[in-house]
């Protein structure tokens, strides 16, 4: 079974890397023109990736909607504010028998949609394939290094998640199923706010206690909208949640982590945002998260801080001590 990427970040490049490992014929789709060169010369992605040689078994295209239809599965990763022109332009190609993948993390800033969700309403206007989104704690260079990694793939059509755990499973990546696709998006986006709240604490050098509290207090508010929104609980104590949210809050590696802690020093966003090519998907999550919050009517007190903080430049220890002074409540 062939597979493609579309997508030529750190997490897109990567799991090609992982496809093409397991001797899967993988086409990955490149934008960047620079890249795409370097790749053909090289077959390494010195920008997102470097130090990682693909094997033969991946090929590289500027032509996303060859690629797109070259593939009985096809994987997505590119972030998410990009995903719906991506959709648009891939669309006319696909085919109803076709497995597609999100493996974006966020929602879409203005209809708060998840990313399979606007997969749906763009695709249906042509030939609507399997959806199906993968997450979990999986940083991409741990991936290229070959850490043993654990993710979920969640769809409405389980012959569709089998299908792509056992294609992409192996002695380093071990894929569970799921049924909760709207668990899997919501967990994997909400937990980058949340990181973006424990780089601000170290920064701060608040402590452990600290982030502790964030993270346990932030799977709880992460748990309150999904469960609003359709979600099942126990989704958000698995891998895409509180697997997601750990290791997103306590690595360096982490794009959110590393932009909150470049708030909590004091640097302003759009230089934190403007000193690297890749994307954290937390900073355009927030104002997601936010909205949905208020349309659902749920509190999400660490979002609405992480907001503040990020959009209207309230200082990062006022925001910690308007948390710790909220009404007293159970838990």
């Amino acid at each position: 079974m062939d597979a493609a990427v579309i997508g030529g970040g750190s997490w897109g490049s990567a799991f090609a890397l992982h496809l093409g490992r397991l001797r899967l014929r993988t086409q990955l789709w490149v934008r960047e023109k620079e890249i795409l060169g370097g790749l053909l010369e090289t077959r390494q992605n010195g920008v997102f990736l470097p130090g990682f040689s693909f094997p033969s078994e991946v090929t590289f295209s500027a032509d996303i909607r060859e690629t797109a239809s070259s593939a009985a599965i096809l994987f997505i990763a590119v972030p998410s504010r990009f995903c719906r022109l991506v959709f648009e332009e891939i669309a006319p190609v696909l085919k109803g028998d076709q497995i597609v993948v999100s493996l974006a993390k966020g929602i879409e800033e203005l209809s708060l949609k998840r990313m399979t969700e606007v997969m749906a309403e763009v695709f249906s206007l042509h030939s609507l394939p399997l959806l199906a989104v993968l997450s979990g704690p999986s940083f991409a260079r741990e991936v290229a290094e070959k850490h043993p990694t654990a993710v979920v793939i969640a769809s409405a059509f389980a012959e569709s998640a089998r299908t792509v755990q056992h294609l992409v499973s192996d002695i380093n990546f071990r894929v569970y199923t799921s049924d909760d696709v709207a668990g899997v998006e919501l967990a994997g986006a909400l937990k980058n706010v949340i990181a973006v709240a424990c780089g601000i604490s170290d920064a701060l050098r608040f402590g452990h206690n600290t982030r502790a509290a964030l993270i346990t207090r932030g799977i709880a508010e992460m748990t309150r909208l999904g469960l609003r929104l359709g979600a099942k609980k126990e989704t958000f104590l698995g891998l895409a949640g509180i697997g997601d949210l750990v290791l997103t809050c306590t690595a360096r590696l982490s794009r959110n982590y590393h932009v909150g802690h470049e708030l909590g020093k004091g640097r302003p966003l759009a230089d934190i945002l403007a000193e690297t090519r890749m994307v954290a998907e937390g900073v355009t999550t927030t104002v997601s998260a936010r909205n949905l919050a208020r349309r659902e009517g749920v509190e999400m007190p660490i979002c609405a801080e992480v907001y503040r903080i990020l959009y209207e430049n309230k200082n990062a220890r006022e925001s910690l001590g308007d948390l710790m002074l909220r009404t007293l409540k159970d838990e």
